[in-house]
């Protein structure tokens, strides 16, 4: 193979010469005033509302606040929550809470904690750690590690990506603390950027992931005014903690960089069809026509993917049942109410679980997709592709958000997009 040439995969369908290839798809992605996004989840996370704060994306379909306030309690009023402990002694004695959090994903390095790194995960146990029992605080010492409570979470984001209602869970033994105390400690670790929104005791039988019964993700993509004068030349975004975005002009590829792009098990393409005559835009609707097709369906979705263990890339692993996927156009609120808000396409997806940066493959595959001009059923035939260079790169983390998670049955009438 060329030096400096990549791999792609080898589709078959009529669509296959419209199709943009990783590199494409990647830069097309990128190219986009990602700010606006991060500035606006920033906004949503101060706000401090919850998943009700997205309903200002939509006039019309206004999220019922009262779902909110319903969904918090969520697991308490189960009868698996309030089962009755056999005693208050020993390890019955435990005192676990139930902790919703918010947080703006570009602040942070991710939920997981890590050495060095700013995560929500790190910040939140350090602040737990006032709370945890005195033999456990002592057997830290013991082991000159630093006293902190351990947070389990309903699902880990990378970084980039905003929470408006993470779930986890604090346990210990120590008696006597009231949710305010614990909501003021972590609300002292990143004003601004890191904010409880609800805290309860629960039953010691909660777990944030295993009890959850769905999650819905939102996926804020921004619009340029002109899609069609949109170039492949590639943005370098850098992000910062303020969410501030510096947009560098970094390598530009021309006709002659496409026509190195070599297909697997297939020949050279045309250069000139591969940087010139392949789609600039995309159709909103399509994109919602091609997501509406996963709906009521238990599919294995290993092929949009990534980084994902061997155990986990096969088999009943791979397998979640969509309940929810559509995607609409928007704007988002103006700063200045004299001007028009961003164009954006807004897409939310409700699943029994997520695999692994599964919700950004979907995205940019079916944005791919619909571009290409594929057929409505073109992501269920991508479910028996052999390999995951079928599907798009994962777009950018900075336009996802983790809206909430659900411990009781799945409702659609929670839906933003009907």
């Amino acid at each position: 193979m060329e030096s400096g040439a990549s791999v792609d995969y080898n589709h078959t369908d009529p669509c296959k010469l419209s199709r943009w290839t990783t590199r494409e798809s990647y830069q097309y992605m990128h190219a986009r005033p990602w700010h606006k996004v991060m500035d606006f989840y920033s906004h949503l996370v101060r706000g401090g509302d919850g998943a009700s704060s997205l309903s200002t994306l939509f006039s019309s379909e206004r999220l019922d606040t009262c779902h909110v306030a319903e969904e918090f309690q969520g697991f308490e009023d189960t009868k698996l929550a309030t089962a009755p402990s056999v005693d208050k002694k020993g390890r019955w004695a435990r005192v676990t809470f139930k902790i919703v959090v918010s947080y703006h994903g570009s602040s942070f390095d991710g939920w997981q904690k890590q050495p060095g790194l700013n995560t929500v995960q790190g910040l939140i146990e350090k602040a737990l750690g006032r709370f945890v029992d005195d033999k456990k605080a002592q057997l830290l010492r013991d082991r000159s590690l630093p006293v902190e409570g351990c947070a389990v979470v309903a699902g880990r984001t990378d970084k980039g990506v905003t929470a408006l209602q993470q779930v986890c869970s604090f346990y210990t033994w120590r008696k006597g603390i009231k949710c305010v105390e614990i909501e003021d400690a972590i609300n002292k670790s990143a004003p601004g950027k890191l904010r409880t929104l609800h805290i309860s005791e629960v039953s010691r039988v909660f777990h944030p992931n295993f009890s959850a019964k769905w999650r819905r993700y939102f996926y804020t993509f921004p619009l340029n005014n002109e899609e069609d004068e949109v170039g492949f030349g590639v943005k370098d975004l850098t992000f910062t903690a303020d969410g501030v975005d510096e947009e560098k002009e970094t390598t530009q590829f021309d006709a002659e960089d496409f026509g190195r792009l070599t297909i697997l098990d297939g020949d050279v393409v045309d250069s000139m069809h591969s940087a010139s005559s392949k789609p600039r835009s995309f159709s909103v609707s399509k994109v919602n026509q091609l997501l509406h097709q996963l709906e009521g369906k238990t599919l294995s979705y290993k092929m949009f993917a990534r980084d994902t263990k061997a155990s986990r890339s096969f088999g009943p692993p791979t397998e979640c049942f969509m309940f929810h996927a559509r995607a609409t156009e928007s704007r988002l609120a103006p700063a200045d109410e004299a001007c028009t808000g961003a164009r954006v396409m807004c897409v939310e997806l409700v699943a029994n679980r997520f695999l692994r940066k599964m919700v950004r493959v979907l995205v940019a595959t079916a944005i791919r997709e619909a571009a290409a001009g594929a057929d409505d059923d073109a992501l269920l035939k991508l479910m028996d592709a052999t390999c995951r260079r079928a599907t798009a790169p994962p777009a950018p983390p900075v336009g996802l958000c983790l809206v909430d998670v659900g411990y009781d049955e799945f409702n659609h009438d929670i839906c933003l997009i009907k």
